[in-house]
């Protein structure tokens, strides 16, 4: 009883509880996804990698919308081309899920 008394007359627990259940939201709705360039994608962006807020689920086609809206036309060539590994796989399908880092990897010449 003297816990409930003292929950009751601080007001600690219940800001700390009600803050702590915002915060889990928050954190629940974006996801931080680091993406690093390679070859003609650090061309077109001018830097070697950034980290980018997406709204969860993050998808690589959220990842490669952002890239395009910051970016323009010389990230577009890129996007249409290019190949993203993610989890250490090559994958190109705009609904694989995606957070930690994604490599956007230009089209290489050669074989």
């Amino acid at each position: 009883m003297a816990e409930a008394q003292d929950v009751a007359e601080t007001g600690r627990a219940g800001r700390t509880g009600h803050a702590g259940e915002v915060q889990d939201v928050a954190a629940a709705t974006s996801v931080r996804v680091a993406v690093r360039y390679f070859a003609a994608a650090t061309e077109a962006t001018g830097r070697e990698g950034e980290s980018l807020e997406l709204l969860a689920p993050a998808t690589l086609g959220a990842v490669q919308d952002a890239l395009l809206e910051r970016y323009g036309e010389p990230m577009e060539r890129i996007l249409r081309s290019g190949s993203f590994l993610v989890g250490g796989v090559v994958r190109r399908g705009r609904d694989i899920p995606v957070s930690g880092t994604v490599d956007v990897l230009p089209p290489f010449a050669g074989g």
